[in-house]
């Protein structure tokens, strides 16, 4: 399923606290975007179509919540970005942050926490 990055950010909201309706995602999104009430209800609708979310009717108003799990969607995602741009091999990715100047301290003592575990792993 393809997630437009627009898209993405209502899903955000969704994924964190659900069901909601419109209008409570509407405020939600007015504290980080300037995004209108029509365009939101645009991003509502083709998630509703796309089939990422769903929508009850609760009185005169729907609820959404989202079918899309947030772990599915990074995981195809991330793949989709590795596959992309470094041929699906992690590495390559890790090498071009690190190149540039991007990984933090923080960062680094994660990474090689994460290699120690895969090594225990295998």
């Amino acid at each position: 399923m393809s997630i437009s990055e627009a898209e993405s950010v209502v899903m955000d909201v969704l994924w964190r606290e659900h069901p909601l309706s419109a209008d409570e995602v509407v405020a939600a999104l007015a504290k980080t975007t300037d995004w209108q009430e029509p365009t939101i209800k645009t991003l509502l609708n083709r998630l509703l179509k796309k089939r990422a979310i769903d929508a009850q009717r609760d009185g005169r108003r729907y609820l959404y919540r989202p079918l899309l799990k947030r772990e599915d969607y990074v995981h195809a995602a991330s793949k989709g970005l590795l596959d992309r741009l470094f041929d699906g091999r992690v590495a390559p990715l890790v090498a071009h942050f690190s190149e540039r100047r991007k990984l933090s301290k923080k960062d680094i003592a994660e990474l090689k926490r994460l290699i120690e575990e895969i090594d225990r792993d295998a």
